[in-house]
C-alpha cells in the first residue's frame, strides 16, 4: 500500500455548487442591479466628501433569521425616507462570524442553527436574503471574512468591510482590492491605527492572486485597486478610539499616508465597552463632533435589532426570540430610530459651519 500523505484530517468532503450555478438559481434583475450601483455610487461620493450626508451602516449583529431580517429591511426603508436628507442608511447584513475560540459562525457555515454546517443552504439564504433587500430598494453591507464565499454574494453588497481580526491579513487586503464596492478597514483589537492604514494603502493596488471562478476553476486574477477603502475606529484593548481626540489622530496617520482624512466610527465593540446600551451615547458623541462642523466623520456603524439585548443558542430552537441577537448584544428599533434623528439632526446642524471650511478631507 502507498504511503498515505494527503487528507489526513479530511472526515467528508461536499460539493458546492459553482458561483454561476447559484447566481443562476437566485438570478439578479436590471431593476435591483441598479439600486446596487447606485447605492455604491452614493457611497463613494459620501467616502470621498462628495456628498456631505453621513453613511449609516445599520443593523443586526448578525443574521440569524432571515424572516427577522426581512422584517427589519422593511423598517429601514421607511426611516430611509424619513432621513434622507442628511443620512444615508445601508443595512448591516453579517453572514460570518469571526471567532477568537468557538461559537456560532454564522448563517452561510450554520443556516438551521443546529452544527450540520450545510453550506449550500447558507449560500442559497444569503443570496436570497441580499437579493430580496435590492428588490426592496434597501442597501446591504456586509464583512468579507472568507476568501471564497464572496463569489456567491458580492456582487449585490452595496458596501463591505474587512474586520478587525482580519485587517493585517495580506490575503484579505489583496482580496479586497477586487471587491467592487466601497469596502472600510476596522483597526484592529489591539486599537493599532497604522496596521489599517497600511491595508488601504495596499488594497488600492493592483495585486495578482489565485482565486476561483464563476464556473468553479481555479485562476489567476489581476486587480486595479481599490480606491474607496477606509478607515474604521472601532476602539481597541487601551480602550474606545471614538472621541475628537482620536478622530484627530486618524486623520494625522490618514494623512501622513497620502491618504483623505476621513473616518468611519463604529459606535459598538470596544467604542461603546461591549455594552450595546452604550452606543446610543458613543453615537451622541459623534453627533456633537458633527454639529459643531467636523468634515472628518464619514460614517457611523451601529449594531440593532428589532429587540434590544441577545439571546443564547440553545438546542431548543423554539425558544429563541423572534427579532432579537443570537451574538452581539444590539440596541432595539425605538432606540436605533432616536439615534438615527439625533445623527441627522447633527448633520444639518453642522451643514451652516462645514460651508465655505476648507478643511482637507
Amino acid at each position: 500500500m502507498p504511503t498515505r500523505i494527503a487528507d489526513l484530517h479530511i472526515a467528508r468532503e461536499d460539493l458546492l455548487p459553482t458561483p454561476n450555478e447559484l447566481r443562476a438559481e437566485v438570478p439578479v434583475s436590471e431593476a435591483q442591479a441598479q439600486v446596487v450601483a447606485r447605492a455604491r455610487q452614493i457611497v463613494r461620493d459620501i467616502v470621498r466628501g462628495d456628498d456631505d450626508r453621513l453613511l449609516v451602516v445599520v443593523g443586526p449583529c448578525s443574521i440569524h433569521d432571515t424572516a427577522a431580517a426581512i422584517d427589519y429591511a422593511h423598517r429601514l426603508r421607511e426611516a430611509a425616507s424619513r432621513f434622507d436628507d442628511a443620512l444615508f442608511l445601508v443595512m448591516r447584513v453579517y453572514f460570518e462570524k469571526p471567532r477568537t475560540r468557538l461559537g456560532w459562525k454564522g448563517m452561510i457555515y450554520d443556516p438551521d442553527l443546529d452544527g450540520r454546517g450545510d453550506l449550500h443552504k447558507g449560500l442559497l439564504n444569503a443570496r436570497s436574503l441580499l437579493v430580496e433587500c435590492a428588490r426592496l430598494g434597501v442597501p446591504a453591507g456586509s464583512e468579507i471574512l472568507d476568501l471564497v464565499t464572496p463569489q456567491y454574494y458580492a456582487e449585490l453588497l452595496s458596501w463591505g468591510a474587512i474586520g478587525a481580526r482580519t485587517t493585517e491579513s495580506p490575503l484579505h487586503r489583496q482580496m479586497a482590492s477586487a471587491l467592487s464596492a466601497p469596502l472600510g478597514f476596522k483597526n484592529p483589537t489591539s486599537g493599532k491605527l497604522q496596521t489599517a492604514v497600511d491595508a488601504i494603502v495596499v488594497a488600492a493596488q493592483s495585486h495578482r492572486f489565485p482565486s476561483i471562478s464563476l464556473d468553479g476553476r481555479a485562476m489567476v486574477i489581476t486587480t486595479t485597486g481599490n480606491a474607496d477603502c477606509h478607515l474604521i475606529l472601532r476602539g481597541g484593548d487601551a480602550g474606545p478610539n471614538f472621541d475628537a481626540a482620536s478622530v484627530s489622530a486618524a486623520v494625522a496617520a490618514l494623512q501622513a499616508a497620502d491618504l483623505p482624512g476621513r473616518v468611519m466610527i463604529d459606535c459598538s465593540h470596544a467604542n461603546s465597552r461591549s455594552d450595546y446600551r452604550l452606543q446610543p451615547q458613543v453615537a451622541a458623541e459623534i453627533g456633537a463632533q458633527i454639529a459643531t462642523g467636523s468634515r472628518h466623520i464619514l460614517g457611523v456603524m451601529l449594531e440593532s435589532h428589532l429587540f434590544e439585548g441577545k439571546q443564547a443558542l440553545t438546542a431548543d430552537l423554539s425558544a429563541l426570540r423572534y427579532g432579537q441577537s443570537i451574538t452581539d448584544g444590539c440596541i432595539g428599533w425605538e432606540a436605533t430610530v432616536r439615534v438615527l434623528e439625533q445623527l441627522a439632526d447633527a448633520v444639518r446642524s453642522g451643514r451652516g459651519l462645514r460651508i465655505g471650511q476648507n478643511q482637507p478631507t
